[in-house]
């Protein structure tokens, strides 16, 4: 992926602007709360970036919760509307290819990062990340078959739930999986694939 690209995006563009932007990401909040039993237990939102995600976990009272994003900017800018409470928050400025976890987590979270690795080998290399850094939970959301080809000006790829499901099969077991449409702030739907797995014991 590229860092310049997305620095830029967060330069230019306000939360409003961006297709992704969720004031209270409802749905994310409640996979959440299902798969983690107390509020201490380490919680990992993938491309946070300067999404409401962090915020609205705070809120709840989780208390290990990381954050990383390819931008500094966009990290940059949650810190700033976070305020003093960003100090309860871990940052990482990190291309997810390029992420040397340090520790492990129960919750891995990922809203619309793996859909930009269109190359086979970054794919199968986050695959490769998560079996060493997920503890319990992977929750991921990804541009559905119904979905855009395109977003923020680069392609991504677009997955339908045998696909996704198979291809995190060898560690990873499937708890649910769904289609949900999110509204844009531009009154447009983009329609995204939900998938909640269990890491296997081996």
């Amino acid at each position: 992926m590229s860092k310049d690209h997305w620095e830029n995006i967060y330069a230019s563009k306000s939360m409003q602007q961006v297709s992704w932007f969720q004031k209270v990401p409802r749905t994310s909040l409640e996979l959440i709360q299902q798969v983690t039993k107390d509020k201490n237990e380490s919680i990992i939102d993938i491309g946070g970036g300067d999404g409401f995600l962090v915020d609205n976990l705070l809120e709840l009272g989780y208390t290990d919760i990381t954050v990383l994003d390819i931008s500094k900017n966009s990290i940059d800018r949650a810190k700033k509307r976070l305020g003093n409470l960003a100090k309860k928050v871990k940052w990482i400025v990190s291309d997810i290819t390029e992420f040397f976890p340090k520790q492990e987590y129960v919750v891995w979270h990922d809203r619309a990062v793996f859909h930009f690795l269109t190359k086979q080998k970054d794919k199968e290399n986050y695959r490769e990340l998560l079996n060493s850094a997920v503890d319990s939970y992977f929750i991921l959301a990804t541009f559905s078959n119904q979905g855009p080809s395109k977003c923020s000006g680069l392609e991504v790829s677009n997955y339908g739930k045998k696909g996704i499901q198979a291809f995190f099969s060898v560690n990873f077991s499937v708890v649910s999986s769904f289609m949900y449409n999110h509204p844009t702030p531009f009154g447009t739907y983009q329609s995204f694939l939900f998938t909640v797995f269990n890491k296997m014991n081996e």
